[in-house]
């Protein structure tokens, strides 16, 4: 199978998985709403529909946050830049594309980014980060 069609897959598979999230946080919310309008009950009430609507935020994040990354892919797609590591420019083994779709980053450059202390997605100088030792991972695989 050609580059060019497996990243065609991932096109599917993004979409899907767009609307997946799309559909739970939209759930997520109605779920929000349902407990806020709730009323009454006692203290141990009150409690666990705190807990369960913490629980459902913090869920919803996690989802919205995956949502725009896999957006974000869709729009390369569109592009024509998909699979392409925002770091280094080289193309994203398929491998990692196909276990995270959604991957903007090789491995070299994520785990560059950080043993660096920071976080890939924000504004970084990547020359200076991939000038450094390109660490290697627990299993004592070099990326290189």
């Amino acid at each position: 199978m050609t580059r060019k069609s497996s990243l065609n897959e991932m096109r599917a598979i993004l979409n899907e998985r767009r609307d997946a999230l799309r559909q739970a946080i939209s759930g997520d919310h109605s779920l929000l709403k349902k407990l806020s309008q709730q009323s009454g009950g006692d203290v141990v009430d009150f409690a666990s529909d705190s807990a369960m609507g913490e629980i459902s935020s913090q869920l919803a994040e996690v989802e919205t946050r995956e949502l725009k990354k896999i957006e974000l892919a869709i729009e390369k797609m569109n592009a024509g830049t998909y699979g392409k590591c925002d770091g280094c420019k080289n193309n994203i083994p398929l491998n990692r594309l196909k276990a995270l779709p959604n991957a903007a980053y090789c491995i070299k450059c994520k785990l560059a980014a950080e043993s660096a202390g920071v976080d890939p997605g924000e504004v970084v100088d990547w020359s200076v980060i991939l000038e450094g030792d390109v660490p290697s991972n627990n299993l004592g695989y070099n990326f290189s």
